[in-house]
C-alpha cells in the first residue's frame, strides 16, 4: 500500500532503531508514508546494520543530529531514557514538527517529554500493541502493525491536528487507532501486557532456581506451557525493567488483584473444589475465543507456528 497523494511526512527521525523503530521505518518506506528516514543509535554496529539493511537513509550517534529538519520524531528507546533525550533534542526540533513515542507506559512518558517540547512543536504519545521477543534493527518487519491496535494518548501539547496526523500515519502503517487517557492506558496495559510478562519472568526464573530440576530437563520438557512463557521472558530486559519501574502504581494494583485470584485458586485446589476450578477455566477459555474472534490471534494449533519455526 502506498500513498498516491505523496508522503505524509518529508523526513522522519527514529530515536532508537530496534524492533519497533526498524519496523516503523520499513512499513513507512514500503507504503510511501515518508520521503526520508534518519535514526540515532548508541552503538556503531546498530547504526551500520540499519544502513546496510536500507532501513534508514542516515544514522547518527546523537539524537540531536538525527532530528534536525525532521517533520516526525519517534522515540523508540527504553522509556527510562525519554526525559534526557527530550531535553537533548529540544533545541533542534523544527517548528511544526510532531513528536511521538512507542512506549508501553504513557503517564510517565507525558511527564518526561512534554516539559521539553518547545512552542510550535506538537507532542502526541502513542503505543503500538504489537511486537515480538526479538530485538535489534534486523528483527523488524513491515507487517508488524497490520491489524493491530495503536493507542494514542493526547495531552496538553497535543493539538487536534497533530492527533489526526498521527492517527493517519498509524493507520497507514496498518494499525487501528484508539484514543485513551494516559493513566487509563497504563492500567489496561498493566493487566494485558505488563503482568503477563512479570509472571513469565518469574516462572522461568523459578524453574532456573529449582535445584531438583536440572537445566537440561527444563529445556527437554519445554514443549508445553513453559515454552510459551519463555517467549515472553526472552523480551528485552532493559525495556521491561523501565516499564515496571515507570508503571509502578498500575502494576502493583493489578498484581495485588492477581495475587488475590491466585490465592482463590490455591484454596480451590487444596480443598478439592473441582466446580470452582472448572468454572474459572471455562471462563478463561472463552476469553481466548473472543481474542480470536477479534482478529488478534490465530485459531491454528500451536499458535500458528510450524514445527520448524524458531519464533
Amino acid at each position: 500500500m502506498t500513498d498516491k497523494q505523496g508522503p505524509q511526512f518529508r523526513k522522519m527521525a527514529i530515536i532508537g532503531i530496534g524492533l519497533i523503530g526498524s519496523s516503523i521505518a520499513r512499513a513507512a518506506r514500503q507504503r510511501g508514508l515518508v520521503a526520508e528516514i534518519t535514526c540515532s543509535a548508541r552503538t556503531q554496529d546498530t547504526r551500520r546494520t540499519a544502513l546496510e539493511l536500507g532501513v534508514v537513509d542516515e544514522a547518527f550517534e546523537h539524537s540531536i543530529d538525527a532530528v534536525k529538519d525532521a517533520d516526525l520524531v519517534v522515540f523508540c528507546t527504553p522509556v527510562g531514557t525519554y526525559g534526557t533525550i527530550a531535553e537533548e533534542i529540544a533545541p533542534a526540533l523544527k517548528k511544526g514538527a510532531l513528536v511521538t513515542d512507542v512506549g508501553s507506559v504513557k503517564q510517565m512518558v507525558v511527564e518526561a517529554i512534554e516539559p521539553h517540547i518547545p512552542d510550535g512543536v506538537d507532542f502526541v504519545a502513542g503505543h503500538p500493541i504489537s511486537g515480538t521477543e526479538k530485538s535489534g534493527p534486523a528483527a523488524g518487519f513491515a507487517e508488524l502493525f497490520d491489524n493491530r491496535w495503536w493507542i494514542v494518548t493526547p495531552s496538553k501539547k497535543s493539538t487536534e491536528v497533530a492527533v489526526q496526523k498521527l492517527t493517519a500515519f498509524c493507520e497507514g502503517l496498518g494499525s487501528s487507532v484508539e484514543k485513551m487517557e494516559p493513566p487509563h492506558h497504563d492500567l489496561v496495559l498493566a493487566i494485558t501486557s505488563h503482568i503477563p510478562h512479570l509472571v513469565a519472568y518469574n516462572i522461568v526464573g523459578t524453574a532456573d532456581d529449582l535445584e531438583e530440576v536440572t537445566q537440561s530437563e527444563v529445556i527437554k520438557y519445554s514443549a508445553g506451557g513453559f515454552r510459551d512463557f519463555t517467549r515472553l521472558a526472552a523480551s528485552d530486559p532493559t525495556m521491561w525493567r523501565d516499564v515496571f519501574l515507570h508503571n509502578k502504581e498500575a502494576v502493583l494494583e493489578m498484581l495485588a488483584r492477581f495475587s488475590e485470584d491466585l490465592t482463590a485458586l490455591q484454596r480451590a485446589i487444596r480443598w478439592g473444589d473441582g466446580d470452582a476450578l472448572f468454572q474459572m477455566f471455562s471462563r478463561t477459555r472463552a476469553i481466548r475465543r473472543q481474542i480470536i474472534d477479534a482478529g488478534q490471534e490465530t485459531p491454528e494449533a500451536n499458535f500458528g507456528r510450524s514445527a520448524s519455526s524458531d519464533d
